[in-house]
């Protein structure tokens, strides 16, 4: 008989304190200053490849003047995002935007690039191995799942090393163990990756 999994460990919101900093830390020091109302330039852009914790960040943030993926914006949107630029630096406020480049690079208006380029510039850089299996514990150990060392390595040799992707492959090794009544093995990870 197959036992059904609840959804009873949802994902944690995304918070200042749950983001894996990382070599990333003055960056997050930069954030509890914006969250806190002390920070003094007028925009905070983020870059970083997909899945390193950028839309996390801006999350953990509300209440900022917010612009995700900026590169994929229309050019109304643009327009929207220079003018709250320009009033967050008339007013004292700041804009907290994000992309998949450095303003330099991004495919928008040349006058949006200069201002997303106005404030501080921060590449979100990649965790170490170490930092990734510090996290795939930290979330088991959250999630009740005992998780084998051999289980840990085997998961970053094959799978997409982004927390996003660590987390949902958790996701689904917690609801297989639970409805087949099996720990959290290498050989009930290889079901869960024939399934994708």
């Amino acid at each position: 008989m197959k036992q059904l999994a609840l959804g009873i460990s949802p994902p944690p919101q995304p918070t200042l304190e749950n983001f894996v900093p990382g070599p990333n830390a003055e960056l997050l020091a930069h954030l509890r200053e914006l969250r806190a109302g002390a920070f003094r330039e007028s925009v905070l852009y983020l870059w970083g490849e997909a899945g390193s914790g950028k839309s996390h960040l801006l999350h953990a943030c509300p209440g900022a003047n917010v612009a995700d993926n900026v590169e994929s914006l229309s050019e109304s949107a643009q327009i929207g995002l220079f003018n709250t630029i320009n009033e967050a630096r008339q007013s004292g406020g700041t804009v907290l935007a994000a992309g998949n480049a450095p303003p330099a690079q991004l495919p928008l208006r040349e006058d949006l690039r200069s201002r997303l380029a106005w404030g501080l510039v921060y590449q979100l850089k990649p965790l170490t191995d170490d930092e990734r299996r510090a996290f795939l514990r930290a979330e088991a150990a959250r999630r009740g799942i005992p998780l084998p060392d051999e289980v840990v390595e085997f998961l970053l040799a094959r799978v997409r090393r982004d927390l996003r992707s660590l987390g949902a492959i958790l996701d689904r090794l917690d609801r297989l163990s639970l409805e087949q009544k099996r720990p959290v093995t290498v050989p009930l990870v290889r079901e869960v990756l024939r399934e994708e």
